[in-house]
Order: C-alpha cells, then structure tokens, then sequence
C-alpha cells in the first residue's frame, strides 16, 4: 500500500463545518494510527479531476497509492480491512461490523438526512413532508436504535470503525436536539466524541477550514 492520502474542499462556508464527511474519515485514521497527509481540491470551482475521483462533484476522497476511493462508507471499510483497531479479524466480528456499518448509512443515515437538512434550511413546519420525515426518524428508526444501545457500550462489541460512522451520523441529529428522548442515543455519541481520535480529527477539521478563511482574507 502506499501513501494515504486524504481530500477534501479547501473551505466551505460556516453551518456544514464540523460535519463535512472527510471528518469520518480523519476519526478512523487517527483510531487507526495510520500516517497520511491532506490534500484538498476547491469548493467553488470543482475541476474535472474533482470528477474523476467523486463523479458527484463531493468529498472525500481517498487515495492509497494506486488506488482512488470515494463515498465515507467506502473508505472507511478499505481502511477497516487494514486496521484490527477499526474492525476485528475473526469472521464473526467481522461481519458484525460490516453490518453496523451500513446500518449506519442505509437505515439510519438515509432517514436521518432529509430530517437534518430540514434543519438547517429552518423548514421545519407542519406539513405532511415534514411529519412523514420526522415520524421516520424518531418513530422508525431511533427508537430500535435505542434499544440496541441501551444494552452495550458500542455496537459490535469494542469500538469499531461501525461505530464511527453510526456516532457520526447521530451526531448531526443531536446538533438539532433531535436525541433528546433518546438517552442511550445521546450517551453513546458522547462516548464515542470523548474519544482522542474524534477529538483530533474534529480540531484539524476546523483549523483546516480557518485557515481557509485567513488566506480568504488576505
């Protein structure tokens, strides 16, 4: 394998920053010990090498030598199969993670999203849109959830890059008090962001976006 290396915008504007995806990506890294360095590619004007690595025009990406990969789930599993610290060896635990993993992102994440974005678009109101999306997340999906982590510290069993993802995407929930009724909820995602890992990763995210800002400025 070679150098890692990890992309993302060389700024964005203030409301996405602590939740812009290469900070998954970071948190795994550094749970992992693994040296990389970060690159970043524009926000506002998105060249065709932008497209070539992310055909959505987002980020992250990764780069491992010869190897490009995009989408957070994705980089997160490839930089799983190299560390035991992000996912066990045996293939039961193994496979616990994997689908923890894209639990996160399918049943979780796919109806945290449009609930979040309401949010920060501030339409929330008493439409059927609204109340279709709010029943989603906290009476379909949180809920289980909640009874799942009311049971265990983390999801399959020690910390895992599952729960990095999964903490990542409750995160932007609780940023709008949306696991307020979900104790266990709200207590994992304080145990996973207490780690050092997230820690780092959050703080070099925001440094990486200030000094943005100061270039910006000059």
């Amino acid at each position: 394998m070679g150098e890692l290396i990890l992309t993302t915008y060389d700024w964005v504007p203030e409301m996405p920053r602590g939740l812009v995806r290469d900070l998954r990506v970071r948190w795994a890294l550094e749970e992992a010990g693994l040296p990389y360095r970060v690159a970043s590619t524009p926000f506002e004007d998105r060249k065709p090498e932008h497209f070539a690595h992310q055909p959505f025009g987002q980020v992250p990406w990764l780069t491992d030598g010869d190897l490009s990969i995009f989408e957070s789930g994705a980089i997160l599993l490839h930089l799983a199969e190299r560390s035991e610290k992000l996912m066990p060896g045996d293939p039961a635990g193994r496979n616990a993670v994997k689908q923890w993993l894209f639990a996160a992102l399918n049943s979780v994440e796919m109806a945290s999203l449009p609930w979040v974005m309401l949010h920060f678009m501030n339409a929330v109101d008493d439409t059927p849109a609204w109340k279709f999306f709010e029943g989603f997340l906290t009476a379909s999906r949180l809920p289980h959830l909640e009874r799942v982590l009311s049971g265990r510290e983390w999801l399959p069993g020690g910390f895992s890059v599952a729960d990095i993802l999964m903490a990542d995407v409750l995160r932007a929930v609780d940023r709008f008090d949306g696991l307020k009724a979900f104790p266990a909820c709200r207590a994992y995602v304080a145990r996973a962001t207490a780690r050092p890992g997230f820690i780092k990763a959050l703080s070099d995210q925001m440094a990486h976006f200030a000094a943005a800002d100061a270039r910006r400025a000059v």
